[in-house]
């Protein structure tokens, strides 16, 4: 009986999805002294396994990157575009399969993860137009028969380390624009949600890409380390929390390398009282919950200006009893479950904490009904606590799920100074309809990105992404024209072809003439 059972285990084994890293234009051969479980975030079952890189791995996908570089840098800008556009075509063929892995890893339900993979696609298009991109500037006759131009050219070898929240979206933010400008690129996804990386590996190669140009290590920790570590690594992105992307920033940056690193959030969403109260509750709760609030711009600190509180949370409320909960797979749902199990007990003591320091947990979400009435997975309702105070920890905090905060505010200006007082600068939202009170706040407002009247102003690609303050660690945001400059250097050229009949020595200051 027990050589049965553990006949039925290895069987079991060998059936589980096996995720690894991606070198050289193939899957990895080798055998991982370690790995990591991979689960259905709706069952809460294992579903796979993950291997985790050792510098030894990471500095074998350093040096095909670094080797490929070489050619791939002189590559023309019309054969970089057309492997671009082959890449969005098959990109575009497989959304659905993207889609799918992200939902099984992840949790997020079908429609979430279909406009990942949309907006990612954005980016790509927006790379396609590199031979625009990258035109320099020329002065003719700067000096007598001097002309002086400018040109941008790429870094070298360039990694990405993104989180497990957008396991698409965010490394499309990043890797095509780095290679569109003639890098090479090492990926560091998620090890909770690794397949898309390798979905997208595989899209590359059979859109032409040379082997080396893109690559993934898989891992934890210590595949971060022996990046940030690597000489041979120019620029790093990164996309996570603020502890570790400050982490990232300084350590990548002593190795001597580029860094942008984007960090947390707390986004506000403020409510004057003028505002279309229907349209704010339909905005908060849709901000607020989808994806589980796990998206580095979900609103998760409501500001109601004086005297809407009331009425506003009670709009909110209404809503959020009728929202389904439930697999990302079933078409029904529309909020899926949280990544991990401990991720979601942290998320869910908010609402205990929040209580004990005075809040008013107005809905709890751990009594919310799932459909299929599944309660082994990692489940969270939506969740509101309401006349939550600057100094409680559910404010303090990035909960990253689905946790909306209520807060009150007497005027306008206690609005946007409790906006601009926290230590956070990624996104915020006003809803009014006085346009005057409007362009006050964009104009006041100490935050990266700011939407009126919609509550996730999340750029189009041809916009950069990033925040301010502890949002962001380095100078630069990501796509848009700023994606270009950080994935390029640029260089000034100045040139004189002497006539023929010119000669003579002058040791003189060269100057202008």
């Amino acid at each position: 009986m027990k050589q049965t059972s553990d006949a039925r285990l290895r069987a079991e084994k060998r059936a589980m999805k096996h995720c690894t890293h991606w070198v050289g234009g193939k899957p990895w051969d080798g055998e991982a002294g370690r790995r990591g479980d991979l689960y259905d975030p709706a069952t809460g079952q294992v579903s796979g396994q993950v291997d985790f890189a050792t510098p030894a791995e990471v500095d074998l996908a350093v040096n095909a990157a670094k080797d490929a570089f070489r050619a791939w840098r002189r590559v023309s800008l019309a054969k970089r575009a057309s492997v671009l556009f082959e890449f969005r075509e098959l990109v575009k063929a497989n959304a659905k399969n993207l889609a799918e892995l992200i939902t099984s890893e992840h949790g997020k339900v079908a429609s979430d993860a279909a406009g990942e993979v949309a907006r990612g696609l954005e980016v790509v298009e927006f790379a396609c137009g590199i031979p625009h991109l990258l035109k320099g500037g020329f002065s003719e006759n700067v000096s007598t028969g001097v002309d002086s131009y400018s040109i941008r050219q790429p870094v070298g070898v360039v990694a990405g380390i993104t989180p497990f929240n957008f396991p698409a979206m965010v490394p499309m933010w990043m890797f095509p624009i780095a290679i569109a400008c003639g890098n090479t690129f090492v990926l560091k996804p998620s090890e909770k949600d690794p397949s898309a990386s390798l979905l997208l590996a595989s899209l590359w190669a059979e859109a032409g890409l040379p082997d080396g140009v893109f690559n993934v290590v898989q891992g934890d920790k210590v595949a971060v380390d022996a990046i940030l570590a690597h000489p041979d690594i120019k620029a790093v992105s990164f996309v996570g929390s603020t502890p570790i992307a400050r982490y990232v920033y300084e350590n990548g940056t002593r190795a001597g390398k580029r860094v942008q690193a984007l960090g947390g959030a707390k986004n506000h969403m403020v409510v004057l009282p003028d505002a279309d109260l229907d349209l704010a509750a339909d905005a908060a709760v849709s901000a607020g919950f989808g994806s589980a609030g796990e998206r580095c711009m979900a609103i998760s600190a409501l500001v109601a200006v004086d005297p809407i509180g009331d009425d506003l949370v009670a709009r909110i409320k209404e809503r959020v009893a009728g929202l389904r909960v439930g697999p990302g797979s079933d078409s029904r749902s529309e909020m899926g479950p949280l990544v991990t199990g401990p991720h979601r007990d942290k998320v869910a003591s908010y609402l205990d904490s929040g209580v004990r320091e005075g809040a008013t947990l107005a809905v709890d979400g751990r009594v919310h009904p799932i459909i299929g009435g599944q309660q082994e997975g990692f489940w969270l309702g939506p969740s509101v606590l309401d006349h939550v105070t600057p100094a409680m920890s559910c404010y303090t905090d990035e909960i990253f799920g689905p946790v909306l905060s209520v807060l009150r505010a007497p005027t306008y200006d206690a609005a946007v100074d409790l906006v601009n007082n926290s230590p956070y600068g990624n996104g915020v939202a006003i809803f009014t309809n006085d346009g005057g009170a409007a362009r006050r706040f964009v104009s006041e407002a100490e935050i990266g990105m700011v939407g009126v009247n919609v509550p996730i102003p999340v750029p189009m690609a041809y916009y950069s992404f990033g925040g301010w303050k502890a949002s962001l660690f380095g100078d630069t945001h990501v796509h848009g024209t700023e994606g270009v400059h950080f994935y390029t250097r640029g260089k000034a050229v100045t040139s004189r072809w002497l006539d023929p009949s010119h000669g003579g020595v002058n040791l003189g200051f060269p100057v202008s003439t």
